[in-house]
């Protein structure tokens, strides 16, 4: 009778608490043909239970007033049945998803940039985006997703035209039942103005936290006390669980000088500076209660042939990191 009681106390605990699982989840890039259930085999042995699909628009140049999405020139992945049919494979191995329509600039300029030159031309921006972001709502509620992410990245879009993002919010909850978050840049996530309209704070979390070619974890936590204050503060103010709606950190020397950076540049690769970074922010964030998970960037569909001893980018895919990953995602 008393195990009994104490497993009856103990579930009341847990179940009160109001505390969700973490989510530990995978960015999973968009496949340029159709894909089977073989992809989704190395996220589960990662012991990841949520995957962020991400299909893309395009436009042509950070004045363009128009997004072109869902072509037959897009790549299978990037396209509606492509984030359909990736959604039903990760479904079926029980892996829930997070759908992130992202925007991709031409020649990769940075979508926060993004700003229209005339009224005229922010009002058919905002159209052309917002007929986007609609048609994804719908497929988000017609597979029962349960996160839809609004927006990747967007600060100057966001912080000039709240109205519209105040409407697209309104629009959205009309179609779709689910969980909404919006993905702000690190040094501009404390900007958007609709916090108090979704469900999530969602910032891609691309911290400068250490200035040293090879940091140990303890240098890299104390890199990060000054924005989880900042992070802290917001989540404070709000009341929302914070997710990273992108995390992530290259295998390369100086990994957390500039996080952010995505070039191309080969060499410098440092194992140990990934692994020591992912685990800095694990253990700073993950038991926070008021932290809801991230999603790691980035994760590739052919994985024999992603990532390996010789590549310095962002995947953990074939490098120690995949163990790191492993291990906390377990917990």
């Amino acid at each position: 009778m008393r195990t009994i009681f104490l497993l009856l106390l103990c579930f009341g605990f847990c179940t009160c608490s109001g505390q969700k699982p973490k989510i530990n989840g995978v960015s999973f890039v968009g496949s340029p043909d159709e894909i089977t259930s073989k992809a989704v085999d190395p996220i589960i042995k990662v012991n990841a239970d949520w995957a962020a699909v991400m299909p893309f628009g395009f436009v042509k140049s950070l004045t363009t007033p128009s997004v072109v999405f869902n072509i037959e020139r897009q790549w299978w992945g990037e396209r509606r049945d492509g984030a359909k049919g990736t959604i039903e494979l990760l479904n079926d191995q029980g892996i829930k998803v997070m759908l992130k329509p992202q925007i991709w600039v031409w020649r990769g300029e940075f979508t926060g940039n993004i700003n229209m030159q005339s009224e005229e031309d922010w009002k058919a921006f905002e159209k052309s985006y917002e007929s986007f972001i609609m048609l994804y709502a719908e497929l988000a509620e017609e597979m029962k997703v349960p996160i839809l992410c609004i927006g990747t990245e967007l600060h100057t879009f966001v912080q000039k035209r709240p109205g519209f993002w105040n409407r697209l919010i309104t629009k959205t909850r009309t179609v779709y039942q689910g969980e909404l978050t919006y993905a702000e840049n690190w040094d501009q996530f404390d900007k958007a103005p609709f916090w108090d309209q979704v469900d999530y704070i969602g910032i891609d979390a691309y911290f400068p936290i250490s200035k040293s070619q090879t940091p140990n974890v303890e240098e890299l936590k104390q890199g990060w006390q000054k924005h989880k204050n900042n992070i802290t503060a917001l989540q404070s103010r709000f009341n929302k669980p914070v997710l990273f709606t992108e995390y992530g950190y290259r295998s390369v020397h100086y990994t957390g000088k500039e996080p952010w950076d995505s070039s191309r540049s080969n060499g410098n690769v440092d194992f140990i500076a990934q692994n020591n970074a992912l685990t800095a922010l694990y253990e700073e964030f993950w038991q926070e209660p008021w932290f809801a998970g991230g999603f790691l960037w980035k994760w590739y569909h052919n994985h024999e042939e992603s990532g390996g001893k010789d590549n310095n980018r962002f995947t953990i895919q074939n490098k120690p990191a995949e163990d790191v990953v492993r291990s906390f995602y377990k917990k």
